[in-house]
């Protein structure tokens, strides 16, 4: 017992005199060698965090300008319902007929949607449009057989009650989203259609949806695409969903309005938008070089003299991921994806003659860099790295104004487009500091053209299951019993909800945190420091959103 007691004090005294010397050639380099890289790191990123507060002032700025001169899409293009348009043409040709509607072609790309394939399809069916004038394009990539014959009985029940619609499949799957969609083009019936609605699986159309956008088509020959704003059905569903309301709606509330307003341009969102189809062809049609085939249309057609037009008053509902697996794949789609795109696209918009100067700059500077690029990169290497590094380096100076200030303006003027939601916004702030690793190391892949560059994993929508699952009132003991037999059975494991990125950078806050408790930083970041440590601990072990057991 006593040679064990000794031992143990011997390693005791080693490590102690390991600890001592890790820490005297701390104090030896901190002041000469770290500090200074870390202050030009901290230079460097409040010039980023600059460049990103006034992006946001001055896209604020146009904004209220629109808004104090009342300019809508329809004091700005043509409008004319097509109902009087029609019977004014029918009079002229002296004729009673829907002939003079235009031909429009309505897509539906799916890839095994089990819960979701019939609200698209019913709602796509339920579009106000003369039947003899509109064809319904069901483009199923589904690997399922089961679903495959679901979705097929669905197009042929429609099918007989007299609906134009087509249920069409292709042998591969072949640049996925773009490959279906550009395969649906080649259709012989396709070629005598002027127009088309897209819709991905979850997106319910209104009604009325064609005759408040293809008249913008018609009148204005300019105009290329007509995008509408998303409506988000399981906004309220949990703490993620309320979080990405936020975000999204700032998009459609502000970068897509002034964009639509101040440039013409905007990216096309991929769905709830419809197309001249002449622009397409034009632009080249649809290309799967990235997994934003939606952006990379747009900014093709843009460089042909197209001009784009959003209508923030027309609403799309469609479903937002509720499980977090589902939406960091989505979001390193939407990170990776577009800059891959910049990557591309930077010489030829350069080169390009047919755009002017003034949006040149706005599609390279504003669109690509500084929201695609710039915005991913900071949020995480400055607020969850250079900030937590310099309180172990004193030496660092780190202004406030770059680090506090600024950024609670920026974070205000993100979450004022969704006042329901305000009183979270400390949450939307840790939440989205966490996805920005995940967006920052999807932006890096698609610049440098690494191996995830092409990823593309469909996003998981529930639909009426989570309606089902939530009305559903199972007591405790039932739920613990169905878990426990999903444990079992099932064969889950911690680890398949274990994100170790998460918890490598939970980590490392936690130390910045303790160590600046411990030495009563100055500034009190340790505040900070422990509730984003918090944060990805908690999306580090799964516990976000939707749990839905296999």
């Amino acid at each position: 017992m006593g040679i064990l007691s000794e031992a143990l004090v011997q390693d005791g005294q080693g490590l102690s005199v390991v600890v001592e010397q890790l820490v005297h050639f701390w104090l030896l380099v901190r002041a000469p060698i770290v500090a200074p890289l870390l202050q030009f790191a901290v230079n460097v990123c409040l010039v980023m965090v600059t460049m990103l507060f006034v992006e946001r002032i001055f896209m604020c700025g146009v904004l209220v300008v629109v808004k104090l001169l009342g300019r809508t899409p329809k004091t700005t293009y043509k409008f004319e319902p097509m109902n009087d348009y029609c019977l004014q043409g029918d009079v002229e040709l002296g004729t009673n007929s829907s002939a003079s509607y235009p031909m429009v072609l309505v897509q539906i790309p799916m890839y095994n949607e089990k819960e979701v394939y019939q609200l698209s399809i019913q709602a796509a069916c339920g579009l106000l449009w003369p039947a003899d004038r509109i064809v319904i394009q069901v483009l199923d990539d589904s690997t399922d057989p089961f679903i495959k014959e679901l979705v097929q009985m669905e197009v042929k029940r429609w099918s007989s009650k007299g609906i134009n619609i087509r249920y069409e499949i292709r042998s591969n799957r072949n640049g996925y989203k773009a490959g279906a969609l550009k395969q649906g083009m080649r259709h012989d019936y396709v070629h005598e259609c002027d127009y088309v609605a897209i819709f991905d699986a979850d997106f319910q159309p209104e009604p009325d949806f064609l005759h408040r956008t293809v008249p913008f088509l018609v009148h204005n020959p300019e105009l290329g695409l007509v995008q509408a704003r998303w409506r988000f059905v399981n906004g309220e569903e949990c703490l993620m969903t309320k979080m990405q309301e936020v975000s999204l709606n700032y998009h459609f509330s502000v970068e897509q309005r002034v964009g639509s307003a101040a440039y013409g341009f905007f990216g096309f969102n991929g769905t709830a938008g419809v197309w001249r189809i002449q622009a397409m062809n034009e632009a080249g049609g649809w290309n799967d070089r990235t997994t934003v085939e939606d952006m990379d249309l747009a900014v093709r057609a843009s460089m042909q003299g197209w001009k784009f037009v959003y209508l923030h008053d027309l609403e799309c509902k469609n479903e937002l991921p509720s499980t977090f697996k589902a939406y960091r794949f989505q979001q390193h789609r939407w990170s990776c994806g577009p800059a891959s795109l910049f990557r591309k696209v930077f010489p030829q918009i350069l080169k390009n003659q047919k755009v002017k100067l003034w949006k040149k700059l706005h599609m390279l500077y504003a669109f690509f860099f500084v929201r695609k690029v710039l915005a991913h990169v900071v949020t995480f290497v400055f607020y969850c790295v250079v900030i937590p590094a310099t309180v172990l380096v004193p030496e660092v100076d780190l202004p406030l104004w770059g680090a506090v200030y600024i950024p609670s303006i920026i974070t205000i003027l993100n979450a004022i487009s969704t006042p329901k939601s305000l009183h979270l916004l400390v949450f939307w702030v840790l939440f989205e500091n966490v996805m920005s690793l995940h967006r920052t190391k999807a932006t890096f892949i698609g610049l440098f053209d690494l191996g995830r560059v092409n990823e593309w994993i469909v996003t998981e929508k529930l639909g009426n299951l989570m309606k089902y699952k939530m009305s559903s009132k199972l007591s405790g003991k039932r739920s613990l019993q169905r878990l426990v037999s999903n444990v079992l059975i099932k064969g889950w494991k911690l680890g398949d909800r274990l994100n170790m990125l998460e918890l490598w950078t939970a980590a490392f806050l936690f130390f910045c945190a303790i160590y600046d408790f411990h030495y009563e930083g100055k500034n009190h970041f340790f505040i900070y420091l422990f509730c984003q440590a918090v944060a990805f601990l908690l999306m580090g072990v799964g516990y976000c959103g939707t749990f839905v057991p296999s």
